[in-house]
């Protein structure tokens, strides 16, 4: 069973750990971005989530407070962590969608808001990628996962 609560560790490692969790966030979003490893948007993502899971290597579920009142997009949230968790995927829950959105640029070709609430990243179509920042988040996650931290909450930081 999938426990998916999360306890916030306290003192100036604890903070320094999770700037530096967070700016490796930045460096594998930066990094998939170009290459085309980016899936956004609920819908979206649980679509490429069904057709090939083991393709992905990271799921982020991204909230603002407004969003917590959101029952159909928490429930949402429930089922995609639901589906990583049985298919191993490493899931973060992501605050600050406005910098997530600096991040991925924000908008579709068009001018159209993305739906950041759900970014998968995934590995390139010629290999299996391998990104020290990528390493770093999968270590975080699993070192969450020991401490029943099964979905650990990162806070980017304003830029």
């Amino acid at each position: 069973m999938c426990n998916m609560t999360f306890e916030e560790p306290s003192g100036d490692n604890a903070t320094e750990r999770m700037d530096s969790v967070a700016s490796a966030l930045e460096d594998v979003l930066s990094a998939a971005l170009p290459q085309g490893c980016i899936t956004v948007g609920v819908y979206e993502a649980a679509k490429s989530l069904n057709v090939d899971p083991d393709d992905v290597v990271l799921c982020l579920l991204a909230t603002d407070e407004e969003d917590v009142q959101d029952v159909a997009l928490q429930i949402h949230f429930t089922l995609i962590q639901a589906f990583c968790c049985e298919n191993d995927i490493n899931i973060l829950r992501v605050n600050n969608m406005q910098r997530l959105a600096e991040i991925l640029g924000g908008m579709k070709p068009g001018g159209e808001p993305m739906d950041l609430h759900c970014v998968l990243v995934t590995n390139p179509q010629s290999s299996t990628w391998k990104d020290p920042a990528l390493s770093k988040l999968n270590r975080f996650c699993r070192d969450s996962r020991v401490l029943d931290q099964w979905v650990p909450v990162i806070n980017l930081p304003e830029r």
